[in-house]
């Protein structure tokens, strides 16, 4: 079974790539996901995550209050690093444990892909047999994080800031997929990236 990491930097089309390679059957399992489990109400993360923060980061209900907490880590280097180092490893255990899922399967499947935004942020690609990362042009994600999710451009450009840059990510790629076309072309490059991986699992050479 061959683990594919797929990365890209906020606004860069990586879980649109996710997408498309689901619709073409491959399992994905997504980190973000991962992410929010490991700081559900009750969690262990959610309470180191307060007593660092302090308890204005939870919302009434006693939830996250993400966008309060987004607000203290985008602005501070060590807050953002403070937050990391509680998450990253519940959520390594956490996609660990997907992984395992599917090896145990009666028929495992051939491609399991990992949707990680933060995947060098969180010690690179030692686990993964392959890495796949999504560029786009700075003006198309700032102008993505605008339209998609809502943010003024001084928040995208904060964001894209606060992550690895390009040339980390593709110090350890093995596929770069460039996402400045439309739907389509993004499908295109799903296709050819799966034939990519399914050509490498047969020669690894």
């Amino acid at each position: 079974m061959q683990i594919v990491g797929l990365t890209g930097g906020i606004g860069s089309g990586k879980s649109a790539l996710a997408d498309e390679l689901s619709a073409l059957g491959v399992p994905v399992i997504d980190a973000d996901a991962v992410a929010r489990r490991c700081v559900e109400p009750g969690s262990d993360g959610l309470a180191d995550i307060a007593a660092r923060f302090g308890h204005e980061i939870l919302r009434p209900d006693g939830a996250l209050d993400r966008a309060a907490l987004a607000a203290i880590v985008f602005a501070d280097a060590t807050a953002r690093h403070d937050l990391e180092a509680i998450t990253h490893p519940c959520i390594r255990a956490g996609i660990q444990a997907g992984i395992e899922a599917f090896r145990r399967e009666p028929v495992p499947p051939a491609l399991v892909v990992v949707e990680h935004p933060l995947l060098v942020e969180s010690g690179g690609r030692g686990w993964l047999d392959r890495v796949v990362v999504v560029e786009a042009p700075l003006d198309q994600r700032i102008h993505r994080l605008i339209a998609e999710r809502g943010m003024t451009e001084g928040d995208a450009r904060a964001r894209i800031a606060a992550q690895a840059d390009d040339a980390d990510r593709r110090a350890i790629a093995d596929h770069v997929v460039l996402n400045d076309g439309d739907l389509g072309a993004l499908r295109r490059e799903a296709s050819r990236i799966l034939a990519l991986l399914a050509t490498e699992q047969q020669d690894p050479a």
